[in-house]
């Protein structure tokens, strides 16, 4: 994703060849920008000049970026005695094909010697790997930050530290003495993906909100598919071992104990509550059973007629207001669909919500403590 540096279509003019050349060291994420190209447009005869390219990434880049590769190779050498700023929250081990890999998590603010500037070069890679993405105010103190790293021997026994992704979360008023964690940014980098190295950030950042009595909910800005995926399996992972999400209470429907339990034990929002109340009683719902499934699918779908349910609502409430003479004139042009349609797209939307929570049950089988 480079629109947000090179415009839409993302394209660059002027060059043959062109390889544009940004790297960075493991831990401390030293930075190297460069590019090569076999051709350029000559300006002079041509009468068009190439594209800016170093300048208008560099603009996006945290400052002291390299331009030599020399002098980039002999400050690989701080990784050496790099180590993660902020306080250490959570670590774990995983075995990957025989080899036991440890990681882990530390929370930071602003106040850690030189958590600055490594912050402005990680959250350069939000717009390598995140649509739309946005840099953060640094200097609102409302911001606290997660960060996520690989710990490994190298050949001659030193510990290293390479650098996994990260999270921001910017901790919201509620009134009356409340806060409201909301996570705004969250990056697993690709090399490091689908090894459940997201999953162990997420709960890492709800252990350290949920014991908080001054916490109201944890919250997420906008998020993206892929997250609310990992939220909602993180979500009904915590929420099975809840007394109102055990199977014998789900199948008599989503109720304010939940509602309670859920916000109480674990800080989550009615509206996500619901969710993983729907992932929950899929699982315990024997889809063979005909009468259980039916069960369960009306239940869903009353929820997902809730917004067509309230336009109906809205709409009768106009023609009600207006006197008689209006309604001969009034037409209703609401966009509503037809009954049969109404019931055609609720199908649909069950389906495709049916598939997702199939996904995150599956995961669920294979689930182990965090």
């Amino acid at each position: 994703m480079t629109y947000q540096v090179f415009g839409d279509r993302e394209i660059i003019f002027g060059y043959q060849d062109l390889k544009v050349q940004l790297f960075y060291s493991a831990g401390c994420l030293e930075t190297y920008l460069g590019m090569t190209y076999t051709e350029k447009v000559n300006a002079e005869y041509e009468g068009v000049e190439a594209d800016e390219v170093l300048t208008k990434i560099a603009a996006k880049l945290a400052p002291n970026v390299h331009y030599s590769l020399t002098n980039f190779t002999n400050a690989l050498s701080k990784d050496d005695t790099f180590t993660p700023h902020g306080k250490l929250i959570h670590s774990f081990s995983l075995n990957d094909k025989g080899t036991t890999r440890r990681f882990e998590v530390y929370k930071a603010d602003m106040n850690y010697k030189g958590f600055k500037e490594y912050h402005q070069r990680i959250q350069t890679f939000l717009l390598w790997y995140i649509d739309a993405a946005l840099f953060i105010d640094i200097d609102d103190d409302r911001w606290q930050y997660f960060n996520i790293f690989e710990k490994y021997t190298t050949s001659v026994g030193t510990s290293r530290y390479a650098t996994i992704g990260f999270a921001t979360v910017y901790r919201y008023y509620a009134y009356p003495q409340h806060i409201r964690p909301r996570i705004a940014q969250f990056l697993i980098l690709p090399p490091f993906r689908r090894m459940g190295l997201g999953t162990h950030l997420l709960q890492a950042i709800y252990r350290e909100y949920i014991a908080r009595n001054e916490v109201k909910d944890i919250t997420v800005e906008s998020p993206s598919d892929v997250f609310q995926r990992l939220r909602n399996y993180v979500d009904a992972l915590n929420c099975s071992t809840l007394p109102s999400f055990k199977p014998e209470h789900l199948k008599k429907g989503f109720d304010t104990e939940m509602v309670i339990e859920a916000r109480e034990k674990l800080r989550i929002n009615k509206k996500q509550a619901r969710i993983v109340y729907e992932i929950l009683r899929l699982r315990a719902t024997n889809v063979a059973n005909a009468e259980e499934y039916r069960a369960y699918r009306l239940d869903v779908k009353n929820r997902l007629n809730i917004p067509f349910k309230r336009k109906q609502n809205e709409e009768a409430k106009i023609e009600r207001a207006l006197r008689s003479e209006d309604k001969r004139t009034y037409t209703s042009d609401n966009g509503l669909p037809s009954e049969e349609q109404r019931k055609e797209i609720l199908e649909k939307e069950y389906r495709i919500l049916e598939d997702e929570y199939k996904t995150i049950i599956k995961r669920l089988e294979y689930a182990t403590d965090l």
